[in-house]
């Protein structure tokens, strides 16, 4: 079966192949970028005392929403914050001993920049995942973390689907990060997944007691 394009099954699969691979390698180039502001974000989490709140809007929302999940699951409470409800009263949530990490390719998403001003006036510290420092988003943060994906990674340069990616990746690496400097054990994470597949296999394995 061919696209309207008449692209042959080997074209079709080789373009599949092509996608992966240049993914792969943007996820890849994210490792040297690790430098002291990735320090800096993981040490305000480390000492927030009240909700790491993330946020971010099209693609980013999708992107913010599961790093807030994957955080709660490795010890780091955590919450996804609507930008654009944030300016119709959500924004009341956000307290003095909260952190709002956002994440804006471009850092000039108006909703986003909103809710960091509304943040700030709060007291909350600000995070930034941005791939322009110089931005409005950056100007209002405490924290800016610089992360770049190779401009031909995604289509058009515009649909985010690899440079998505290369925010999720590094999330996963905040998130492993802190699991480990928090000392946060299996145990204390099947307290709070005690459902599905992962919840039977703790059980199998001793960890969760009815």
């Amino acid at each position: 079966m061919t696209d309207s394009n008449n692209l042959s099954d080997d074209a079709l699969i080789e373009l599949a192949q092509e996608v992966i691979k240049r993914e792969a390698e943007a996820v890849a180039s994210l490792s040297p970028q690790f430098d002291r502001s990735f320090v800096k974000a993981a040490q305000a989490l480390l000492a927030c005392e009240g909700h790491v709140l993330v946020a971010g809007a099209g693609t980013s929302h999708a992107v913010a929403y599961r790093l807030a999940h994957l955080l709660s699951c490795c010890g780091t409470p955590a919450l996804f914050i609507h930008p654009g409800d944030a300016q119709h009263g959500g924004g009341g949530a956000v307290t003095n001993k909260d952190v709002l990490l956002v994440i804006s390719k471009g850092g000039e998403t108006s909703e986003i920049n909103h809710l960091a001003k509304i943040a700030r006036q709060r007291g909350a510290k600000v995070i930034a995942l941005t791939e322009n420092p110089a931005s409005t988003l950056g100007q209002l943060s405490d924290i800016v973390v610089r992360v770049q994906a190779p401009p031909d990674v995604d289509p058009y340069g515009m649909i985010a689907t690899g440079s998505s990616l290369v925010n999720a990746a590094w999330g996963d690496a905040l998130c492993v990060v802190l699991l480990q400097a928090r000392g946060y054990t299996k145990e204390e994470f099947g307290q709070t997944h005690p459902g599905g597949a992962v919840g039977k296999k703790l059980s199998e394995q001793g960890i969760l007691r009815s």
